[in-house]
């Protein structure tokens, strides 16, 4: 007979990764905002350290789970949805890597090999699983698809400082190429089919991620500002726009983990425009960087008390969620 706990463990879902993606993207935008104004807040150290902390813990718990009920796992795997939150691992390595490299430098390359290299299996195996389906739809089709995508996109960001330049050409092409083929199928699923169900309406913001992260890695590949890096920033800027048009919809939507998906696009945001002020100088960018920092960190707050709450009441890992 299963136990309560075990039931629980069988429900503890992958998405939860999306969390440190949230605290790994607060910790660069702080990083990145005391940079800016030449401020040392103290504050990177404590963020990087509650990051570790929350994807130790979430890393020992489902690693559990894979040891005491691998079929939930395997079912996981096999979920139109729930797959493509897989590679929020090794995309959460990959933004650990890019956060310690200022705090401990020695731990940058050896995270940022092991978060590259697990995307990488993560990312042929989803694509495989897309490519030779036997039960996917079109409603299945939602802006989580983006995910393995968009971890392709930060490779270059710390790989280039590390010297591994056609490393990051490689993951940078691949992001791109997708970025584009999978807009194109979620727009046409929007436009022209159902609507999204509501509990993944939160996933919407993570169509800014990809041109703001491809902005970013870009700029750092090729060392300046140039017109399709303009083309990628304001993509971003405009689907943030677009979004906080919709802000009613998404305040009346009962709270799901899904609600992390608000976090790290509005992190991709700031970073992106605190590098846009460096690039050209222009004192608006600094002022839209630091509105979206401050939101960001209202948001993440927010996320944190809302999922304790949640967990504490047994609101998560039941199942239907």
């Amino acid at each position: 007979m299963e136990t309560a706990s075990s039931s629980r463990l069988a429900h503890f879902p992958v998405s939860f990764f999306a969390m440190v993606m949230g605290l790994a993207g607060l910790t660069l935008a702080w990083e990145k905002a005391q940079q800016v104004f030449a401020r040392d807040l103290g504050l990177t150290p404590w963020l990087l350290g509650l990051t570790t902390l929350v994807f130790a813990s979430l890393l020992l718990i489902y690693a559990t789970k894979l040891v005491r009920q691998p079929q939930a796992v395997v079912q996981e795997l096999r979920h139109p949805v729930k797959l493509n939150f897989f590679p929020t691992i090794s995309m959460s390595l990959i933004l650990l890597a890019n956060a310690s490299a200022a705090v401990q430098p020695v731990l940058g390359e050896p995270l940022w090999i092991l978060g590259t290299t697990l995307h990488l299996l993560f990312t042929l195996y989803v694509m495989n699983v897309w490519i030779h389906h036997e039960h996917l739809q079109i409603h299945h089709m939602n802006p989580a698809w983006f995910i393995p995508a968009v971890g392709n996109l930060l490779v270059p960001i710390l790989g280039v400082s590390l010297g591994y330049t056609d490393v990051a050409w490689f993951f940078f092409s691949i992001g791109i190429l997708f970025w584009i083929v999978l807009l194109t199928i979620v727009f046409n699923r929007m436009l022209f089919h159902h609507p999204i169900e509501a509990h993944l309406l939160p996933t919407l913001f993570i169509l800014i991620a990809p041109p703001a992260i491809g902005f970013i890695a870009y700029v750092k590949l090729t060392g300046g500002l140039d017109p399709f890096a303009r083309v990628l920033y304001f993509a971003a800027l405009y689907l943030t726009l677009l979004l906080f048009t919709q802000i009613g919809r998404f305040f009346r939507l009962p709270f799901a983990l899904s609600w992390w998906a608000y976090s790290f696009p509005l992190a991709a945001i700031s970073l992106a425009s605190f590098l846009m002020f460096e690039l050209t100088g222009q004192v608006f960018y600094q002022a839209l960087a630091t509105g979206f920092l401050v939101l960001l960190s209202a948001v993440v707050v927010f996320l944190l008390l809302r999922t304790l709450l949640a967990v504490s009441r047994q609101g998560i890992c039941v199942p239907g969620h």
